[in-house]
């Protein structure tokens, strides 16, 4: 049985621990759907806070199945109900807090560094390119990686970790251009 289905089952008999367990099993799999959807983290743990409270407030919304599709849908959902509400409503006021002298040229190098990133991304072989994306930007464990992928769970840490030192080398060597 499902891990998932398992500690819902506690929820819904207000287990305060099982929803703890819930939470660490898959807080990143949902932040990561909310970051991927919104593109912002801060929004992104909004999103997460808002499931999770959701989880427990009304768990009999899930009525069985998979527990990380469900979870991953409700996420994905509730993403889209933000980008909706802000097209919708769009931020036309100016922020109370302006920012700092220099804080905008480190939101610039960030998004450069982001974009530099991406690139490196691009140039991985699929099959690593595949699971890194999964693992660091979906919130997927090794172990779910490798269910989900039928490849050995040291396959995909192998892939991992090469994938990872080709990027290492890869943005060292644009550093150094």
């Amino acid at each position: 049985m499902d891990p998932g289905v398992r500690l819902m089952e506690r929820v819904r008999a207000r287990d305060a621990a099982a929803f703890e367990a819930l939470y660490d099993g898959y807080h990143r799999l949902v932040f990561g759907i909310g970051l991927r959807m919104l593109g912002d983290p801060a929004s992104a743990e909004d999103l997460t806070q808002t499931v999770f409270m959701k989880i427990w407030t009304a768990p009999d919304a899930f009525r069985g199945g998979s527990f990380v599709a469900w979870v991953s849908r409700v996420a994905r959902n509730r993403a889209l109900d933000v980008l909706r509400s802000k097209a919708v409503h769009p931020e036309t006021e100016i922020p109370a807090e302006l920012p700092l002298d220099g804080a905008l040229d480190d939101d610039v190098f960030a998004r450069l560094d982001a974009q530099r990133v991406r690139d490196a991304l691009a140039t991985l072989p699929a099959e690593q390119r595949g699971l890194i994306e999964l693992g660091f930007f979906g919130g997927v464990t090794h172990q779910e990686l490798a269910r989900r992928t039928d490849t050995p769970l040291g396959t995909v840490k192998t892939r991992i970790r090469n994938g990872l030192r080709r990027l290492r080398a890869s943005l060292g060597e644009r550093v150094s251009q």
